[in-house]
């Protein structure tokens, strides 16, 4: 199990969950940020400090975001498992299912 960045990230990339995982695996690509489903511990710091509520436990993402489950998973198709989000700065890519998604506005605060 592990938690899911779904569609309110698009575009966003606030990054406060960054700074609360304790185990580093939350991933920048380039157009949002994607958790390590093997490097998650599970914790649940992330959920809380997400400003738009786009992260989930993998059992409660709301159907309508259900794919970004795989979305987070395929994105480590090439990577692996680097051991670490802070050694590798922000990836030029996104999940195909991201990649092709029009500019996502977001509300300003």
């Amino acid at each position: 199990m592990t938690y899911v960045i779904a569609q309110p990230c698009v575009d966003l990339k606030d990054r406060a969950c960054v700074d609360e995982c304790p185990v580093d695996c939350i991933y920048e690509g380039k157009r949002m940020l994607y958790i390590h489903p093997d490097e998650c511990v599970d914790c649940g710091a992330c959920e809380p400090v997400c400003p738009v509520e786009a992260i989930y436990y993998e059992d409660d993402v709301p159907g309508e975001w259900k794919e970004y489950y795989d979305a987070n998973v395929h994105f480590f198709d090439e990577l692996g498992s680097p051991g670490g989000a802070a050694k590798m700065g922000v990836i030029e890519q996104d999940a195909a299912m991201v990649a092709a998604l029009p500019p996502q506005e977001h509300d300003e605060h």
